[in-house]
């Protein structure tokens, strides 16, 4: 199974993460979300995998600027569609591997996982 890489191009994460399976040979395929989207079966597969909350990145300037009706009672349904509605919600990298999902670039848990 190739590596499918979920992110942004300029983001400084996804460029570490790319420039680390580059560094140590691994094949993968780059998706960008923020011009080709994610669907919500993708987003649920994910949550199921690590959970919303390992998803949703609250710490943004994206999700700061969402008025407070948004911001209010989040759940897994509410999620899935904000970050649906605003992929730069969607916290950076997201690796699909054989092995499962990575949420973030942390190079010990990558090497161990790929």
């Amino acid at each position: 199974m190739t590596i499918q890489i979920y992110g942004i191009p300029n983001c400084d994460t996804v460029k570490k993460a790319r420039k680390w399976l580059d560094a140590n040979g691994i094949a993968y395929a780059f998706h960008d979300y923020k011009k080709e989207g994610v669907d919500a079966g993708k987003l649920e597969s994910w949550s199921d995998a690590v959970g919303w909350e390992v998803l949703l990145n609250k710490r943004g300037t994206t999700f700061r600027k969402l008025c407070d009706e948004d911001k209010a009672d989040i759940d897994r349904a509410k999620a899935v569609r904000l970050m649906v509605e605003h992929p730069s919600m969607i916290k950076r990298p997201v690796a699909e591997h054989s092995g499962g999902v990575l949420v973030g670039f942390r190079e010990d848990e990558w090497q161990a996982a790929l």
